[in-house]
């Protein structure tokens, strides 16, 4: 090739073919990955549910892919805290966000601004587990089933009282969207946390309450607490007994999940080799009972289910707001 053609073919190539350079970079940063420890975000403190369940994965990818993951705590701010953090580290493959259902899918309804945008700024790893929520009530007490409570609630309008986390937390969107759909009027009494909201139950100064079934599924085990029904549209595993709420309100579905999301930009291959160790990691027997264990259920999934699941729990946000009335603040 003589000089004028090599130089006419390098300037007609060399802007259009520098993006092609970029996945080769990719392939060679992640062929060698992980060289360094790696830090997965979650925005719960330290001892919660979350916090437990991303610590039983860390520790089994730790063995598998010879390096350490670290978990940083970053709580507060209804998740603000954790997923700017995480949207702010550099996309390099070393930094993930261990992410909720109000981190990814009800702060866009809840705030009328957000320090990063759950659309846009990750980029989805895997579909790690559903966190179904359910109502419950003091063992000993006189509701025995979700239909006893709701007849209950029809027969005495305001008099049945239902404990939540907070009126703007998926417990209370939760206890909201029960009054709407089964029309009654139960007194929505708001706590600062489940757990105080959890234990007036069990002491009888509220009727029900609705919790995550990783904050109550030990107390109920140790008969302290009954549950009424679970809030995912069909009943779950470790729970088959209990009725699910869309046996009796056709089509709610309201639940938590966990899922692993990566600051965008982040190379393709490292997205993919996480969610590959993650799927095979959740497939294990003990992984998936020690899950169960905690509340949620491990329900492995790649990038693509993942994304297609926000896709959907934001549409169902949409008229769940609607419904309810629910504006941003």
């Amino acid at each position: 090739m003589d000089r004028r053609k090599f130089l006419h073919t390098t300037l007609a190539t060399g802007i259009a073919g520098a993006p092609a350079i970029a996945p080769l970079r990719a392939f060679a940063q992640a062929n060698k990955w992980p060289d360094r420890p790696m830090r997965w975000v979650v925005a719960q403190p330290a001892g919660s549910g979350v916090d437990v369940v991303a610590r039983v994965l860390t520790e089994k990818l730790s063995t598998r892919l010879g390096q350490n993951t670290v978990i940083d705590n970053k709580p507060g701010g209804q998740n603000l805290i954790g997923a700017q953090t995480a949207k702010n580290s550099a996309p390099d493959g070393y930094t993930f966000y261990f992410a909720t259902s109000a981190a990814l899918v009800s702060n866009l309804f809840l705030f009328k601004s957000l320090p990063y945008d759950p659309r846009a700024d990750f980029t989805p790893v895997e579909y790690i587990a559903s966190s179904p929520f359910g109502v419950f009530t003091r063992a000993d007490g006189p509701i025995e089933s979700m239909k006893d409570l709701l007849a209950r609630a029809k027969a005495d309008p305001e008099k049945i009282s239902i404990a939540n986390e907070g009126p703007r937390t998926l417990g209370g969107i939760i206890s909201r969207l029960l009054n709407a759909r089964a029309g009654i009027k139960a007194n929505l009494v708001a706590y600062t946390s489940v757990n105080t909201a959890i234990t007036d139950a069990i002491g009888g100064q509220t009727d029900a309450v609705v919790s995550d079934l990783a904050s109550a599924a030990q107390l109920t085990r140790q008969g302290k607490l009954r549950l009424l029904c679970v809030t995912s549209p069909k009943r779950v595993t470790g729970w088959e007994q209990t009725p699910a709420l869309a046996e009796l309100l056709p089509g709610y579905s309201m639940i938590g999940f966990f899922g692993l999301v990566a600051p965008k930009g982040t190379p393709a291959p490292i997205v993919k080799r996480m969610s590959d160790e993650l799927t095979a990691i959740l497939s294990e027997k003990d992984v998936a009972e020690r899950i169960l264990t905690i509340g949620p259920i491990a329900e492995p999934g790649g990038p693509a289910r993942l994304a297609a699941f926000l896709a959907g729990e934001r549409k169902r946000w949409a008229e769940v707001s609607k419904t309810i009335g629910l504006l941003p603040e």
